[in-house]
């Protein structure tokens, strides 16, 4: 009798289920997408001639400055949303476009660097407010090259909820497996600057540049160098502790996380600044330990010594900080300028074969990619698949952190990390006179910080790819 009456209940439920519409709160709506060849457009051309467009072709603008397409683009409700432009240029030349809604510029000199070919499309992505109903959404070239092609705009139609600032999402780190995982225990990747030496450029961190950097750039992480030698901490280890606290400070006011760099370079055994590292660090983690946004650098470029030597470092210096801070990841420095060994001709191996007694840490890399070609790349890739890796120091150019530009092959690396989910922090957000540091010189410390206008080439490049909207899955 029971069951019976179970069985007419569960189907009277089920039929009126039928009556009721059913609403999946938490599933994101796809984009809604406007094609480039239904748009208006000013000094340019519907054609088809290039493989791989969406649609019935794509928008080939006049060489000219001006010229442009606009989009009318209807919003449920007025809000953030996220704006994805797909493009393709076959030159190696940057095509910069101001991108407005509704009149206002939303994004200045916006990149779109070349492709590698007119067949290869690619996807520009930036942040926008709209108004409820009907917006317009144009791109205008800036330069006499004109823009590049144009297929379409994809416009988020919402269901995700905005996450708020990067430590809003994502809580305590820890490290899980050979990730870098966020409180609810999904693999992440950071993406962020690292300053130059807080002894040359502290200049170039003040309230405005790192306001651009969180707002403007939408960066997840600072990297805060604090050099140990070359005039730097071993100076005057007051001013320099103190001057990362007060950045530490600014990153966590900002939402951004912050890694603590110990910078030392020469002399390259780190073990020489063991008894410094340890009175430093402990202060570190004595003051800062209740919050859930820092990770611990604690030797940045070790070179002219073993593996066994930045390993010894390592375990001496590890529990000291554990002793005041149990939960923030450690970022141990690997043999030759944190290359995994390569630069000195080794690998990976020494690393899996012999790692740091310790848990919840990862190792860092570094490269240059107009310096570290295919070698490096691979080495990267995996040993990502084998180790916990953060890249803390990467730059378009050289090794020196200087020369010509090298987007390619630093795109290459962009891509292998975001498939991987290896965070990173690029050198270096000062107006430093060589052509890593993003801003040109005289910048610091008035500014102007937002747009592309006061950048360099390395910076028009590595903001764009900073500001990327974030994949932080929730739980």
């Amino acid at each position: 009798m029971r069951r019976r009456a179970i069985a007419r209940l569960t189907a009277v439920l089920a039929a009126l289920a039928l009556l009721v519409p059913v609403h999946v709160a938490d599933a994101a709506a796809a984009p809604v997408r406007y094609e480039a060849e239904n748009a208006t457009i000013s000094q340019g051309v519907v054609e088809s001639n290039h493989a791989g467009y969406s649609g019935s072709g794509f928008v080939n603008g006049t060489n000219a400055t001006g010229s442009y397409v606009e989009w009318t683009v209807n919003a449920a409700s007025a809000g953030s949303t996220t704006l994805a432009i797909r493009y393709a240029n076959g030159t190696t030349t940057n095509r910069p476009m101001d991108v407005t809604v509704n009149g206002a510029t939303v994004s200045a000199g916006r990149a779109f660097a070349g492709t590698g070919a007119w067949t290869t499309w690619a996807t520009s992505s930036l942040t926008a407010a709209l108004n409820a109903g009907a917006n317009t959404v144009r791109l205008t070239a800036t330069t006499a090259n004109g823009g590049p092609n144009l297929d379409y705009l994809d416009v988020d139609a919402g269901g995700t909820p905005n996450p708020g600032t990067p430590v809003e999402a994502n809580g305590q780190l820890k490290v899980c497996g050979t990730k870098l995982c966020n409180q609810h225990g999904n693999p992440i990747q950071l993406r962020g600057m690292s300053s130059h030496g807080l002894q040359w450029y502290y200049q170039c961190l003040n309230t405005g540049s790192l306001n651009a950097l969180a707002q403007d750039w939408k960066a997840d992480v600072l990297r805060i160098s604090m050099y140990i030698q070359e005039d730097g901490y071993e100076t005057n280890p007051r001013l320099f502790t103190d001057r990362v606290h007060n950045l530490i400070e600014q990153a966590t006011s900002r939402g951004m996380y912050a890694i603590v760099d110990w910078h030392m370079l020469s002399p390259g055994d780190p073990n020489y600044n063991l008894s410094r590292a340890k009175t430093f660090f402990t202060e570190i983690a004595q003051r800062h330990n209740g919050k859930n946004n820092l990770l611990y650098e604690i030797a940045n470029e070790p070179n002219g010594v073993s593996w066994a030597k930045i390993k010894s470092y390592a375990e001496n210096l590890i529990p000291v900080i554990r002793q005041n801070d149990p939960d923030t990841p450690i970022l141990v420095g690997t043999r030759a300028w944190s290359s995994l060994g390569v630069s000195d001709g080794a690998t990976e191996n020494e690393i899996v074969n012999s790692p740091v007694n310790a848990s919840n840490i990862m190792y860092t890399f570094h490269f240059y990619a107009a310096s570290h070609g295919s070698e490096y790349l691979s080495t990267l890739s995996r040993a990502a698949d084998r180790l916990p890796i953060f890249v803390t120091e990467f730059g378009t150019q050289t090794s020196s952190g200087d020369g010509g530009n090298n987007f390619t092959r630093s795109q290459q690396y962009l891509d292998l990390m975001a498939a991987k989910k290896i965070s990173w922090t690029n050198w270096n957000y000062s107006d430093d006179e060589r052509s890593g540091a993003v801003f040109k010189e005289g910048t610091c410390p008035n500014g102007p910080w937002t747009g592309t206008a006061p950048l360099k080439p390395a910076g028009v490049w590595v903001r764009e790819r900073t500001m990327t909207p974030d994949d932080f899955p929730a739980g």
